[in-house]
């Protein structure tokens, strides 16, 4: 630090740039990997097994989660050291894989640095560490491989599977109700397994949720729910034995590509382009009459001219359906996506048993009920509960519990808990 002067005989200070940080080399840059790394899976330990306790995490938008997911807590940790964003990695990889143990993984994973430290420390070259950590991992699993069980089930007896969802679900929020959530979370996966494969579409499963109600009033519904409902307060709210026709085309006229000025200079013009406007509509609503469809599915908005025809012509429609759920529509019922009215034929409609609107509660909350589809296999999980942070780690503890149905049907071995593992070295 230096006392100076300016051209007009102020004084200012000049403060010398901090020493140059110097780099960190050999073992000292490996304890503060380690370090950073441990402090990650020490923030985890708390919330990992039956006595875990949850995390709240808020988002700089002022979103508030709250879960013992490991996965979740990680993803939503804005976490900056690079040695650490690998073991979010590590437990993302693991949510991905197995869908379960994401807590574990990350705790098991600061347990074994802490003793490499303790090896560096006496001497060892961090490449003999790792192929000694890759040595006991080989070990470990022959170990567990002699020591597993096989869990024996059929569709008659799906108890076993329900015992292991129940095992997953023992430290979430739902473990009050755990038996019916592992049974719901069983049944969607078996109505989507193919048992002979191994194999699970888990794009079949939709998991859905409204707030209100309570956390037993979730359901397992054999077909597709989607939050929407009828276009017009009159329609009706379910349709018998439908015939479902999927449009990704809107209900509208068609506009030029191009920049385009259009002037009206007499009430006869305006009433010509009306006319044409409806003859458009009327075209449009005939080409859907005349192919058979009984209830209307659109991935746009119509305005009300289209709204009333539709009615008049007794067609129920849905206006503003996701793409992907629009998908799984056409998946659950058999039916294919038209993109223009003139390609719409009665080859080209889905059928599904019942269609409906269902009302929630005291609200005006309504969701669409797709029941009966002709691909039975697509599912909907429909959670209830008392506000979205409820909903959203219900969600999270079913999807884990099918991810652990999954692979018990791909392998359906285990390894007992409590140690089990330890006690048998």
């Amino acid at each position: 630090m230096s006392l100076t002067f300016d051209e007009y005989g102020r004084p200012y200070i000049i403060v010398r740039e901090q020493g140059t940080k110097s780099r960190l080399k050999g073992l000292e840059a490996q304890k503060a990997n380690i370090l950073a790394a441990r402090t990650v899976t020490n923030l985890l330990r708390t919330s990992l097994g039956p006595k875990g306790m949850d995390k709240m995490l808020v988002s700089p938008d002022g979103e508030v989660t709250i879960t013992n997911d490991g996965a979740t807590i990680l993803q939503k940790m804005q976490v900056e050291h690079q040695i650490a964003k690998l073991i979010v990695e590590l437990s993302t990889s693991q949510d991905d894989e197995i869908g379960d143990g994401t807590t574990g993984v990350v705790v098991l994973a600061g347990a074994l640095l802490e003793q490499a430290e303790h090896l560096l420390d006496k001497g060892l070259h961090p490449v003999r560490v790792a192929e000694g950590f890759e040595q006991a991992c080989t070990i470990a699993v022959e170990q567990l491989g002699s020591i597993s069980q096989t869990v024996e089930f059929t569709p008659e007896d799906l108890e076993p599977l329900y015992l292991t969802a129940m095992t997953t679900l023992s430290s979430k929020i739902v473990n009050k109700y755990k038996r019916k959530m592992a049974e719901i979370s069983v049944d969607a996966v078996l109505a989507v397994a193919d048992v002979e494969r191994k194999d699970v579409n888990f794009d079949l499963i939709k998991v859905d949720g409204k707030a209100g109600g309570k956390m037993e009033d979730t359901a397992l519904v054999r077909g597709i729910v989607i939050d929407k409902e009828f276009s017009h307060p009159q329609m009706p709210k379910e349709i018998l034995d439908a015939k479902i026709c999927v449009l990704t085309c809107p209900f509208e006229p068609p506009k030029p590509k191009t920049k385009h000025h259009l002037d009206i200079t007499s009430p006869e013009a305006y009433a010509a382009l009306q006319a044409q406007e409806a003859a458009y509509f009327t075209d449009m609503v005939a080409k859907v009459k005349a192919s058979g469809a009984t209830v209307v599915i659109c991935q746009w908005g119509f305005d009300d001219e289209a709204n009333h025809l539709l009615l008049q012509n007794k067609l129920p429609a849905v206006r503003w359906v996701g793409g992907s759920e629009l998908e799984l529509i056409a998946i659950a019922t058999g039916s294919r996506i038209v993109p223009r009215f003139e390609e719409l034929t009665a080859d080209k409609l889905g059928t599904a048993g019942k269609v409906r609107e269902v009302s929630y509660g005291t609200t005006k909350d309504s969701v669409l009920v797709i029941e009966e589809c002709a691909n039975s296999r697509a599912v909907t999980v429909f959670v209830r509960g008392g506000n979205h942070m409820i909903i959203d780690e219900t969600k999270r503890s079913l999807h884990d519990a099918m991810c652990v149905t999954r692979n018990l049907i791909k392998d359906n071995r285990v390894v007992y808990g409590g140690g089990a593992a330890e006690v048998s070295c």
